[in-house]
């Protein structure tokens, strides 16, 4: 016997509830990818780490991380949604753990690559959990939610080095990332399965159930017909399908957006910003303090993108926050070449902070934005790890090789490198980019294929 139908206001309290539970992946994924700026400064001496093996730490939670997001689809359609987010969210405490505990670099890095596989699984299973349980009017909101969560993950990291700065408590640091995960873990058991993996079981009643929760029956009845033939039109493509001359325009722009999303170099800042701020000649304490407010910019300027997204469209926001982005690379590495400048450290903080804001306005959320909305309904899931994949290998690269570019090539070199990167992807997006703000998926295709941007 079916539950009585939700009143609006109990659906929509009880999907953003689930949303808010599930997002706590990203708010993990966003304090485990920052967190290490501010620890860095500690581990290096307290392991006399050189360059090369504190790149090597950063860069081994993105190796994880590859993995996760390579590995992890089979492990979310194998296992389900919500017990995947389960595993994630114990994966998540015990590398947290073994990373406060580790003794020596070894443990260290092995505690990272651990964290990486959640955080690669988690940008695989947290948005596709929120999607397929919430409503279609919702949709776009609580998915976006993720990426301001990552945000909020960061911010928060940066917080926390700022607190245990002056402890040099990096043990500290890495190991409170463990209250988010147990907290997520415990909030997950109330949570149910999504319809979507449900009805690929062919556990209909239970399909139907859990729509029930925040549908009425008329609406639950219809989402099932419609999960059923968006299904049956996914299992009728493949990977080599991407390449076909219809898709391949839609592949090559999601990861025209990745890569330039990466190649501008706004890892290079999250993981390293404190360590570039102190080659400035700031303290710890005042570098960490200063990286607290690159992330708080990047967290108010990614919800007041989410806020204007609708209204502005995709376009306007991409191509003016990239090219802003471009601008101020070339500015930072200009003020390395000034003489003896008084202040260069506050001069690069707010060079940084205007850097995230535009970033965090365009391309912070087009990666996942565009690839949501280009790519045809029953290819979208195959399509999008394209794009996932290729963000998470060049997060690698970039990781692995910041103060190697430095000491090579001077932080002058390092920012005009991305810079000049970001010209070439600004270039292609400028010519390939099409507005798809209120625009049917066959317009979009269309535009597409005719090499239009409007």
């Amino acid at each position: 016997m079916s539950s009585a139908p939700p009143t609006p206001g109990r659906g929509r309290g009880a999907v953003l509830g689930a949303s808010t539970i599930a997002a706590l992946g990203g708010l993990l994924f966003g304090y485990d990818t920052g967190v290490i700026s501010a620890a860095l400064l500690y581990i290096a001496p307290a392991f006399g780490l050189d360059d090369g093996m504190q790149q090597v730490v950063v860069a081994s939670l993105l190796l994880g991380a590859i993995a996760g997001a390579v590995g992890g689809g089979r492990v979310v359609d194998g296992l389900g949604r919500k017990r995947t987010l389960l595993l994630v969210s114990v994966v998540f405490t015990v590398g947290a753990l073994l990373s406060a505990l580790a003794m020596n670099v070894a443990v260290l890095i092995v505690a990272r690559v651990v964290l990486g596989v959640a955080i690669g699984a988690s940008s695989l299973v947290v948005p596709t959990y929120i999607a397929e349980i919430a409503p279609p009017a919702l949709r776009g909101r609580l998915v976006s939610m993720n990426q301001l969560m990552i945000t909020i993950g960061i911010f928060v990291s940066y917080l926390v080095g700022y607190a245990f700065a002056e402890s040099g408590g990096w043990r500290w640091m890495l190991g409170l990332a463990a209250v988010p995960s147990l907290l997520m873990l415990a909030g997950l058991f109330g949570l149910s399965e999504s319809p979507r993996w449900l009805l690929s079981r062919g556990r209909t009643e239970q399909a139907r159930a859990a729509l029930l929760r925040t549908r009425t029956p008329d609406e639950a009845e219809a989402e099932l017909v419609e999960i059923s033939e968006a299904m049956r039109e996914e299992n009728a493509f493949s990977y080599r399908d991407l390449f076909r001359p219809r898709l391949r325009p839609a592949v090559l722009l999601g990861v025209a957006v990745a890569a330039t999303n990466q190649l501008v170099g706004v890892n290079a800042v999250i993981y390293y910003a404190p360590t570039i701020l102190k080659q400035a000649g700031l303290g710890d304490s005042a570098a960490i303090l200063s990286s607290v407010g690159i992330g708080a910019t990047n967290m108010v300027f990614t919800a007041i993108a989410l806020l204007l997204i609708d209204r502005v469209g995709r376009r306007p926001l991409l191509i003016g926050g990239t090219s802003v982005v471009i601008v101020v690379l070339f500015g930072l590495g200009a003020l390395y070449l000034l003489p003896s400048v008084q202040g260069l450290g506050t001069l690069l903080t707010v060079g940084l902070m205007l850097y995230e804001a535009a970033f965090a306005a365009s391309l912070g959320l087009a990666i996942w934005l565009i690839n949501s909305e280009v790519f045809p309904t029953a290819v979208r899931g195959k399509a999008s790890s394209v794009g996932t994949v290729t963000h998470w290998g060049l997060d690698f690269a970039i990781s692995i090789s910041v103060l190697t570019l430095i000491n090579a090539f001077t932080a002058t070199g390092l920012f005009w490198i991305y810079g000049v990167l970001g010209i070439i992807g600004l270039s292609y997006l400028y010519r390939k980019l099409p507005e798809t703000k209120g625009r049917s998926l066959e317009d979009i295709e269309t535009s597409l294929r005719g090499g239009k941007n409007a």
